[in-house]
């Protein structure tokens, strides 16, 4: 009896109203921005279950999918590492003549990261330049995730560096960035696949959050551009979180128009 009126009044908390959490989303810069899709709920086409018992029925799992957003790979790219004559790590485009990037193009958005920069001496860096930035007026972190969700038939040969950061004080450019372990398998990249994931949490975390396509306003482009490369001046740019939160302003996410 008593655990049926704890059900009943759980059930009754539950009905009653849930805040949302509204993140938005936008392209830093519309130079070659067509490549670039925009962020995607996780979902899988699958079959309809046989039975209610199925795994695609469990709702821990659809509610843990549905927090994830993917950011598809905008190019076809398989990449190797080599040495050259002086044993310096070098960064080969495997495709060469017949890849769909061109050198200069790739040259744009790919960076292998200085030697000294990586964790591991025999563990290469690179980063992937994307234009995605996310923001929020309210308190909310965003996650950076590879796509482990989705079934890989050629798997990376490292691991992706994830990141969490405040998205509500902190609107920067996202960077896709890779340690490479296994030099002798190469790097396979394609297009309209995931490059990663991003997901994001605030202070209520049975809270849906809605993702929105925001507007770049002349606000917004202010305080990002006083965030832009804050790096180069400081080792550790989380010191700078306190006064970011001083001067944001009021409101930084508007949402785009259809």
């Amino acid at each position: 009896m008593f655990v049926k009126l704890y059900r009943r009044m759980q059930d009754e908390a539950d009905r009653g109203p849930r805040r949302v959490y509204k993140a938005g989303w936008l392209f830093k810069d519309d130079k070659t921005s067509l490549i670039w899709d925009a962020p995607k709920p996780v979902s899988f086409d699958h079959p309809r279950p046989a039975t209610s018992k199925s795994a695609l029925s469990c709702p821990a799992a659809i509610e843990f999918d549905r927090r994830h957003f993917a950011i598809p790979c905008p190019v076809d790219l398989r990449l190797r590492m080599v040495r050259n004559a002086q044993g310096q790590m070098q960064l080969t485009n495997v495709d060469g003549p017949q890849a769909s990037t061109r050198p200069a193009g790739l040259q744009q958005i790919l960076v292998l990261s200085p030697p000294n920069e990586w964790r591991h001496p025999e563990r290469p860096m690179i980063q992937l330049v994307t234009p995605y930035v996310f923001i929020s007026d309210e308190p909310l972190y965003i996650n950076q995730f590879p796509p482990f969700l989705h079934y890989e038939t050629q798997a990376r040969p490292g691991v992706m560096l994830c990141g969490r950061f405040p998205a509500d004080i902190w609107p920067r450019q996202h960077m896709w960035a890779f340690e490479w372990h296994d030099l002798e398998k190469d790097l396979v990249l394609k297009r309209g696949e995931p490059l990663l994931y991003v997901r994001f949490e605030g202070g209520d975390p049975a809270a849906p959050v809605r993702l929105v396509e925001a507007e770049k306003t002349p606000e917004l482009e202010s305080f990002m551009r006083s965030i832009v490369d804050v790096t180069n001046f400081v080792n550790q740019s989380f010191q700078l979180f306190k006064t970011a939160r001083e001067r944001r302003p009021k409101t930084l996410l508007v949402e785009k128009k259809k």
